[in-house]
C-alpha cells in the first residue's frame, strides 16, 4: 500500500487555509467512517473505484471524480473489493464569504494535473502552506469555470428533453445535440439533476403519458406515440414497470 499523509502547519490564513494533504493506493475494501471532519476534505480518485456515502446519499465513485466531505457532515467511504481506488486528498478551511457550490461528487478529470502537482509539497522544506494555497485556488477557479459551463450544458439538455420527449430521443442523441461525449454528459447530468438523463427522459415520458391517459382519456396507442414510443407493446411494458400498473388501468 502506497501512503503519504502530510499535516500542514496551520498559519491561520483567513481565506483559504490548508490543513492536510496526502495520497493513498488503498487495499481492497479499505474503509473510513462513519465520521465527521472539522474542515473541507476533497479526494480526487486517480484510478480504481469505491463507495461514498454522505448522510443518506450514496455514490459509486470512479477515476476522474472528486468526492467532497464538508465540515461536520457524517460520511463513510470504502474502496472497491476488487478494484480499489487510489486517491489524492486535500483538506482546508475557507472563509464563509467564498461561496463554492460543491456537489457531493464532481466529475473533473481535467483537475488531475492540479492534484498531481500538489505532491510537490512533500519536497518543500518551507512554503508548503503557501504552495498548497495556490493549488487550492487553481482548483476553485476550475470549479467555478466548469460549473458555469455545466449549468449551460445541462439547461440545454433539460430543454431538449422537455420539448422533444415525444420524438425518437435518446441519451446519445441529446449528447450529440449539445456537443458532449455521452459518458461525460451522463455524469454531468446526474451530478446536477440527481438522476441519469436516461431516467429523467423516462420519467418525463411516463408522467406525461399518465396525464394523457387519466386526465384526457386518450387511448394507449395514441398516448404511446405521443410520448415517443412507436411500439405500443414496448410502451405498455415500460409504463407498467414504472408505475406498477398497465396503461389500460390508468383511467
Amino acid at each position: 500500500m502506497v501512503f503519504l499523509h502530510e499535516v500542514i502547519v496551520n498559519k491561520g490564513y483567513n481565506d483559504i487555509n490548508p490543513m492536510q494533504f496526502g495520497y493513498e493506493a488503498c487495499e481492497n475494501s479499505h474503509s473510513y467512517g462513519p465520521a465527521l471532519r472539522t474542515h473541507w476534505l476533497l479526494h480526487y480518485v486517480v484510478s480504481g473505484k469505491g463507495y461514498f456515502r454522505i448522510e443518506d446519499r450514496e455514490y459509486t465513485v470512479t477515476a476522474g471524480n472528486i468526492f467532497v466531505i464538508p465540515p461536520y457532515v457524517e460520511t463513510y467511504y470504502e474502496a472497491d473489493s476488487e478494484n480499489p481506488w487510489e486517491y489524492i486528498w486535500i483538506g482546508f478551511t475557507k472563509d464563509e464569504k467564498i461561496e463554492i457550490n460543491f456537489d457531493d461528487v464532481m466529475y473533473m478529470p481535467y483537475a488531475h494535473h492540479i492534484f498531481e502537482g500538489m505532491k510537490k509539497c512533500s519536497s518543500l522544506q518551507t512554503g508548503r502552506t503557501e504552495f498548497l494555497c495556490s493549488k487550492i485556488w487553481q482548483l476553485i477557479s476550475l470549479i467555478f469555470d466548469k460549473q458555469s459551463e455545466t449549468v449551460d450544458y445541462i439547461d440545454k439538455a433539460l430543454n431538449i428533453i422537455n420539448s422533444e420527449y415525444m420524438s425518437d430521443l435518446s441519451v446519445q442523441s441529446i449528447a450529440d445535440k449539445i456537443g458532449l461525449e455521452r459518458t461525460y454528459f451522463s455524469n454531468l447530468f446526474k451530478m446536477r439533476v440527481g438522476i441519469s438523463p436516461k431516467r429523467y427522459l423516462l420519467k418525463t415520458r411516463m408522467e406525461q403519458a399518465a396525464v394523457f391517459l387519466k386526465d384526457y382519456g386518450y387511448s394507449v396507442s395514441v398516448t404511446a406515440l405521443s410520448v415517443g414510443y412507436s411500439d405500443v407493446y414496448t410502451f405498455s411494458k415500460m409504463f407498467k414497470k414504472y408505475f406498477g400498473i398497465s396503461p389500460t388501468k390508468c383511467k
